[in-house]
């Protein structure tokens, strides 16, 4: 690999504009001295990367039915997946990537590892979520505590696990939603380390606080909030939002940490196939 290192970034907010792909670019920013990186538009556009041409995907998250799509983007965006699942098969040099929320589901619907279903009413505002199994000593949430904090923002889940594929695929859940003694749901699964190199969260680690502060503020989206959860909630999530170690701490760990791992992988590679 004689090229930079070059990121992917997988649109899937429909056109929609938003503030978690303005906080993904900010992030791999951070690391602009070793990476470039691009935009595809999947379901606005049916845009799909060369997978020659890019070294680690960053897939975002987006609205709606994750099991909904127009026959088009959504089985070009499979394809890829399947197609970067079988280059790390084939291949020394890996190709890594990280799904979130929308896509998170998309892929375990992708993969038969469990079912998507609506919930009963929508997960939105600061959660905290549970390191589980192998996510105690995962390196991704290296620097996090257990349970950690995050922006969650969806009307669909993860749950009902299909363990037999989990197995043959040796994947792991390592991460579950915050417990709910008062209800009687299941909790769904909130990370999956699907391989070495492919990684999932049902949640938001780009989420800049700062940003979602400011969208809190505003008047219209402020009391659909308060009309949702309450007005306690409404406040305890703006005090969570300026404590540093909670959503501050997850947008400077999970992508990072993610990015760090794939990027000293394919830096080891390139060394190796060099000599």
């Amino acid at each position: 690999m004689n090229r930079p290192i070059k990121i992917a970034v997988l649109d899937m907010y429909n056109g929609e504009a938003n503030q978690g792909m303005r906080c993904i670019f900010d992030i791999i920013n951070r690391f602009n001295q070793l990476v470039t990186f691009q935009v595809f538009d999947v379901r606005g556009k049916r845009e799909i990367p060369d997978i020659n041409k890019f070294d680690i995907y960053i897939s975002s998250g987006g609205p709606g039915d994750p099991l909904d799509g127009d026959g088009i983007w959504d089985v070009k965006y499979f394809e890829l997946i399947d197609a970067l699942w079988n280059w790390n098969k084939e291949n020394i040099s890996k190709k890594h990537v990280l799904f979130i929320c929308h896509s998170f589901q998309m892929a375990c619907k992708h993969f038969g590892l469990a079912e998507i279903n609506k919930r009963k009413d929508t997960s939105f505002g600061v959660m905290t979520i549970h390191k589980v199994n192998e996510g105690i000593n995962e390196p991704i949430f290296e620097g996090l505590e257990n349970p950690f904090y995050c922006i969650d923002s969806r009307d669909f889940q993860v749950v009902q696990p299909h363990l037999k594929n989990f197995k043959k695929m040796g994947a792991k859940i390592i991460a579950l939603e915050k417990i709910r003694d008062h209800v009687q749901y299941e909790r769904a699964i909130m990370g999956i380390r699907f391989s070495n190199e492919f990684f999932g969260v049902q949640f938001h680690p780009e989420a800049d606080p700062l940003s979602f502060l400011a969208h809190l503020k505003n008047k219209d989206f402020r009391d659909k909030v308060i009309a949702m959860k309450g007005k306690v909630k409404y406040m305890k999530m703006l005090e969570h939002l300026v404590e540093e170690d909670k959503i501050y701490k997850t947008n400077e760990t999970i992508i990072p940490n993610f990015l760090r791992i794939a990027i000293n992988d394919l830096l080891k590679h390139k060394k190796i196939l060099s000599n």
